[in-house]
């Protein structure tokens, strides 16, 4: 059956050699393949670009299999190239084309023998756009580990993995801005050059032009300049006349925005400076930032939850193919580790409970996720039977391990705890009426432990001041924030995704340098 939506070539005539059209007509794979595997191109001519996964010379030199790939999707075309169509072509191609080679191909989808692809394609011109050198090309057709693939950062998504990895963050931050449009949200850039710590742990990377030969030193190769001791710093010599720093947070700019149109998100990259190699940290990453006027931590709670339960409803719907793909890599990895392993360490790679990716990310769609306060959390951990790292007690800030364990053993799902205790949370939040806590909440999922932060703001300005007097930072300082609270204060509540992680997360990947296009980290060198 003809598709009415791909127009009609006209069949070439014999012995007639096409000319090969313009790049700009070329058909995406992700077209090409995506509804039906093809089936509704049989029998139409088409153009198609891409890098050679793998080529494959038979026939005595007179026929080449080629699966071209083009990023669009992670299904790949084979094309068949035979010498008697195009003798010169195809002899530039076999000559030139190796994995990584970008090539140019038309011809016409045809059904398929093979039991791999549905259609492939019967080339009649080729055209290779850029060799690659087989010697020192990287990706070679075997199977690289991740560690492996970190080395090659510029080519790493043309792997499998990178690039199926690369699809579903785009869906993932696709439905996230769709999420909160269609709820009338609207979207505000916050600042990433800021003069306050919003976390106030003070992990920040500064901004400064009191190094005048840094450039110069960067374009000749040589170490930078040391920098001036703090007392010997003239701020009043530098670009803004003031200690300035990359953002760890958009949140109290936000706010600003939040107590004038109601309800506002930002969504874009935060920096925090800290010196830290593990699984789990970058130094800069991107934060999701909602703030909601006129709400509280209840409603607060039911936007986190319904935004996650979306965002993982919308992958399963549009990331199919990557996420098999995906599932099957953790299948590998988790049958690779379980071998010699002790039964303590089986136990602590079981946290899925068996379920594959997709079925875990269904089933935080369909569930209700638990909530406890903090302190009910606490006297779950300290009558668990499992000795923890760190001792259980009122007060800790609680770890991960432990945080997995109230998702991945006692609720078996994801967890919301509400109500910390004041000296462990910023000083922006709310603060109880018990005195002791604040009106903070952290969403727990199994396999990550903390996926959101947020909590009630702190609306009235007594309270809010005397919070910054606690935290020792200076009111003055925050006076524009204080304002906000002079000045026709309401109720609001806002919360913080770091979006790696939540990549990580319905990925299924261990590293969250693995999920991350350009990964920035303590210790690693930056090239570009």
């Amino acid at each position: 059956m003809m598709n009415p939506d791909v127009p009609a070539e006209p069949s070439p005539e014999a012995g007639s050699l096409d000319a090969m059209p313009s790049l700009r007509k070329r058909t995406p794979l992700v077209d090409l393949m995506g509804r039906d595997f093809g089936e509704s191109y049989v029998d139409r001519d088409v153009l198609v670009a891409g890098w050679i996964r793998t080529i494959r010379v038979q026939g005595g030199g007179g026929l080449a299999f080629v699966e071209v790939s083009d990023g669009t999707t992670s299904q790949s075309l084979q094309v068949i190239c035979e010498r008697k169509r195009n003798p010169e072509e195809f002899q530039n191609l076999v000559e030139e084309s190796h994995t990584g080679a970008s090539v140019c191909l038309y011809g016409r989808i045809v059904p398929s023998i093979g039991s791999r692809q549905k259609v492939e394609m019967q080339a009649r011109r080729m055209q290779v756009l850029g060799p690659a050198d087989q010697q020192t090309y990287p990706l070679t057709k075997k199977k690289h580990t991740l560690e492996y693939l970190r080395e090659f950062v510029t080519l790493r998504a043309r792997s499998r993995t990178f690039s199926a990895v690369a699809r579903i963050r785009n869906a993932l931050m696709y439905s996230t801005h769709q999420f909160f449009q269609s709820r009338n949200f609207i979207c505000c850039q916050s600042p990433v050059l800021t003069s306050i710590d919003c976390e106030g742990a003070g992990e920040m990377f500064q901004v400064t032009t009191l190094l005048p030969n840094a450039r110069n030193c960067a374009a000749s190769g040589d170490s930078a300049p040391q920098p001036p001791t703090p007392p010997q710093l003239d701020y009043q010599a530098d670009f803004f006349k003031r200690p300035v720093y990359l953002t760890v947070s958009g949140q109290l700019s936000l706010e600003c925005y939040a107590c004038s149109l109601s309800n506002v998100y930002s969504f874009g990259p935060t920096f925090r400076a800290e010196k830290s190699k593990t699984t789990r940290h970058l130094a800069e990453f991107w934060m999701l930032e909602p703030e909601i006027a006129f709400a509280d931590l209840d409603e607060n709670i039911a936007v986190a939850t319904d935004y996650i339960k979306y965002v993982f409803q919308y992958v399963l719907q549009h990331c199919q193919a990557d996420l098999e793909f995906m599932e099957k890599l953790e299948q590998d990895r988790l049958k690779e580790a379980a071998k010699g392993a002790s039964s303590q360490q089986r136990k602590q790679t079981a946290w899925n409970q068996g379920r594959a990716l997709r079925e875990r990310l269904q089933h935080n769609v369909d569930s209700e996720f638990a909530r406890v306060t903090y302190t009910q959390a606490i006297n779950l951990l300290f009558e668990a039977d499992v000795k923890f790292e760190e001792p259980v007690h009122w007060g800790i800030d609680i770890p991960s391990e432990m945080e997995r364990y109230l998702c991945e053993v006692v609720f078996k799902r994801p967890v919301v705890i509400t109500d910390y205790p004041k000296d462990i949370k910023a000083f922006y939040m709310r603060l109880n009426d018990d005195q002791k806590t604040v009106a903070a909440m952290d969403i727990l999922v199994p396999g990550i432990g903390e996926l959101i932060g947020g909590s009630q703001r702190e609306e009235r300005v007594q309270h809010l001041r005397q919070r910054l007097l606690d935290a020792q930072l200076d009111p003055n300082t925050y006076a524009w924030y204080l304002d906000l609270r002079k000045y026709g204060t309401v109720p609001h509540s806002g919360f913080g995704l770091g979006f790696e992680r939540l990549v990580r997360y319905v990925t299924a990947l261990e590293n969250i340098k693995d999920v991350c296009m350009f990964p920035r980290a303590w210790g690693m060198p930056i090239d570009g």
